[in-house]
């Protein structure tokens, strides 16, 4: 093994001298030396020593082309977390850039889903803030994460789905807004092996089945398009590859289609040396083949804002495959493959430099959702890292860029709070449009604006789709109509509490309404209302607590004076012998198994049923096998009671079917619900029905019902799920 630790220590060495000729490399060693010195024996869950992850780690920053110190901090990450180091002596050794940067990544370790969503989103908000503060954390944590993700075969089952959801919702969108594509592919790729295996390992499968020829088809297509720059003079490298397993994975997933079906699996790209060559090959490309209209992209003109620029084209060649076809130069090739970290200042020793304005929108981030709850601020980070972008244009020729299916009222938010606030109207292309007019790239808007206007209508929350609109409409609520915002909250609560079946006069009951209004961290009703109405907080949510705190309450007087009654009644010895948790009455060490007709768990009122050879049968009360079996007469003398018994830890399986809309993503949104409620999840399955509704079927295994109605709950709370059920009623 010491072989082996310094082999992989020498390889990194030789890659951070690839690009910088200056290094220190007494330094970098010693940094080594501490850290193997410090982790000493401790080991990963391969075998293998522990010091072989910082290696690796910092082996993939020096890949990003990251400075000395990245390099030396990516060594040293784990450190003051997993051993007796601790910042001083970091400092004193290796200066305090390094220190601060390695403290940077160890707050960063503990940005995990839980069940705590106010514990998320700060977690969340501390990542975006450590970014703001300096980039290099996040890229170092990012190169750490892709480590584990190479490595996770060595953990248990539940471990790696926690860290591959935890790397599709987080690290692969923060990657991909940082521009760092290869390595979101890579995230992507590894978190669907753990995810989804059988669907990767399908993909998988299929694509070896066609690999020969998809390979003859990209050497032919390479040398066509070779051919033809050497005809015109100009010099490029032509480069084939099939896209990522993800990327055919989502098509194939939302648009309903087999992988014979997906068709463009192929995607070509050409690196010449200067912009205006980038536009001559387009013209090379399309004189070709046959551009598709409509799938034409200038990413050169109006570069995205993590910086990446290319020319995207899909064309069909003479077999009548569409495939894609990028064109770039060799600086913006480096850009794509590595965003951020191949233009940011430490590199070119710039600072306070206009680099700074390429992090201008973790800020601006961070500064919109100061207000808002855990699942806004999460659903706002998943629009601002992931969504599909639209340019358009102000009437001077500035180059706005927006979400996917923006509006004027985006529009309008992104030029400043102020011109959304009091806008009247807009114009796109010269024509006036509503303000749910939905804006296409290159299209000019104009917007007019009124000092007698009354500010933003409320619909206007909903019509929005930047997370930046929507927060500063409901600042303006939040700041103008206390009283007003405090009515509309209020009749939206109520009008929730009755589609919900609660009764307003329940709230009154013991200290229900402090309870809950201090898990909601307001201080009075009147503010919880307030929330609501200017959209700081959802009437559902609110519901959903008072729900939740209703039925605790009810079941700990329930428990109560199941106690008081028993506390007045002589114990009486338990009858028979309990098996696999249950309580047979009369019968000893028989043989006990769970239907499957309606999966009881702990918790469950059940009944037995005396089968022939196989023991008794355990059911639900409310199973519908038992009550028409009772309703009948038939057998009664083979039903007996049964109850629970010690259970232990053990898991119960069980399973749920949910009733939902459908949607891309649904399956993962279930995913991320239950594990969030910490559920074991054994498979998952879909099935399509008319009208755009799914229904998914769930197995689970859980400890007692009150971790399945946790589950059930978390599932009921998802926006496109409308119907939770247990099998058997």
């Amino acid at each position: 093994m010491e072989d082996a630790v310094l082999k992989s220590y020498g390889e990194l060495e030789d890659k951070v001298k690839e690009y910088n000729p200056n290094l220190n490399t007494e330094r970098l060693r010693a940094a080594f030396e501490f850290a193997r010195k410090a982790h000493g024996n401790q080991l990963r869950k391969d075998g293998s020593p522990f010091i072989m992850h910082p290696i690796k780690a910092a082996y993939i920053t020096a890949e990003m082309g990251l400075d000395e110190d990245a390099v030396i901090a990516s060594l040293l990450h784990d450190c003051i977390e997993d051993t007796p180091a601790t910042h001083e002596e970091i400092t004193k050794l290796f200066g305090a850039s390094v220190a601060d940067l390695v403290e940077g990544v160890t707050k960063l370790t503990r940005v995990v889903y839980t069940s705590k969503e106010e514990e998320q989103v700060e977690n969340l908000r501390k990542m975006l803030m450590a970014m703001a503060k300096d980039i290099r954390v996040i890229l170092i944590k990012i190169a750490d994460r892709l480590h584990n993700m190479r490595t996770m075969d060595a953990q248990e089952e539940n471990k790696r789905r926690e860290k591959a959801l935890e790397t599709m919702e987080i690290y692969a969108p923060i990657a991909h807004r940082l521009g760092m594509q290869r390595v979101k592919w890579e995230l992507e790729d590894l978190s669907l092996l753990y995810l989804d295996p059988i669907g990767y390992q399908e993909i998988t499968e299929q694509l070896n089945e066609r690999k020969e020829l998809l390979e003859s088809f990209m050497e032919s297509i390479k040398n066509r398009i070779k051919e033809r720059l050497a005809e015109s003079g100009i010099n490029g490298e032509v480069s084939g590859r099939l896209k990522h397993i993800y990327s055919i994975y989502r098509k194939m997933y939302s648009q309903n289609k087999e992988l014979g079906e997906v068709f463009d699996l192929c995607a070509f790209r050409v690196i010449v040396d200067t912009i205006s060559d980038c536009y001559n090959v387009l013209g090379q490309i399309h004189d070709l083949f046959k551009p598709i209209p409509g799938k034409f992209k200038d990413y050169i003109g109006t570069p995205k804002p993590n910086m990446y620029q290319s020319i995207h084209t899909t064309v069909i060649g003479s077999e009548g495959i569409p495939f894609e076809v990028q064109i770039r130069t060799k600086e913006m090739h480096h850009t794509a493959e590595y965003g951020v970290a191949a233009h940011w200042k430490y590199k070119q020793g710039i600072t306070g430099s206009a680099n700074e304005e390429k992090f201008a929108w973790i800020r601006s981030l961070l500064e919109s959702q100061q207000d808002t709850d855990a699942q806004e601020f999460v659903h706002a980070l998943k629009i601002d890292m992931f969504a599909d972008e639209v340019f358009v244009f102000t009437p001077k020729g500035d180059v706005i860029n927006l979400p996917a299916g923006a509006t004027p009222i985006d529009f309008a938010y992104s030029i400043h709070s102020e011109v959304g606030n009091h806008m009247t109207g807009a114009k796109v292309n010269g024509r006036i449009v509503p303000f749910d007019h939905v804006l296409q790239n290159g299209d000019i808007v104009e917007v007019a604006t009124s000092a007698a206007s009354k500010g933003p209508a409320r619909d206007w929350i909903s019509i929005a789709k930047s997370s930046e609109a929507r927060s500063k409409i409901k600042q303006w609520f939040k700041k103008e109509k206390r009283e007003e915002n405090i009515a509309h909250g209020k009749a939206s609560f109520e009008a929730e509490l009755k589609r919900n079946n609660i009764a307003v006069s329940a709230l009154a009951e013991g200290d229900i309404m402090s309870v809950v209004l201090k898990k909601l961290a307001v201080t009075s009703i009147d503010d919880m209302y307030a929330a609501i109405g200017y959209g700081g907080m959802t009437a559902l949510r609110a519901v959903n607590r008072f729900r939740e705190e209703l039925i605790r309450a009810h079941k700990q007087d329930k428990a109560d004076k199941q106690a008081e009654k028993l506390a007045q009644q002589p114990a009486a010895p338990p009858k028979g012998h309990t098996v696999n948790g249950i309580l047979v009455d009369e019968l000893d060490n028989c043989l006990i198994k769970f239907s499957r007709c309606c999966t009881p768990v702990p918790g469950d009122k059940v009944v037995g049923f005396i089968t022939k050879g196989y023991g008794v049968s355990v059911h639900r009360v409310q199973c519908q096998n038992y009550l028409n079996s009772k309703a009948k007469g038939e057998d009664p003398h083979r039903w007996i009671d049964v109850a629970w018994g010690e259970t232990g830890n053990e898991l119960y399986h069980t399973s749920l079917s949910v009733n939902a809309d459908e949607r891309k993503n649904l399956v993962m949104e279930i995913a991320t619900a239950l594990s969030a409620a910490k559920v074991k999840i054994t498979s998952v399955s879909v099935r399509e029905l008319p009208g755009g509704k799914a229904v998914a079927f769930l197995s689970l295994d859980v400890k007692d019902l009150n971790e399945l109605n946790t589950a059930i709950s978390r599932l009921s709370m998802l926006p496109a799920v409308s119907d939770v059920r247990r099998p058997g009623v």
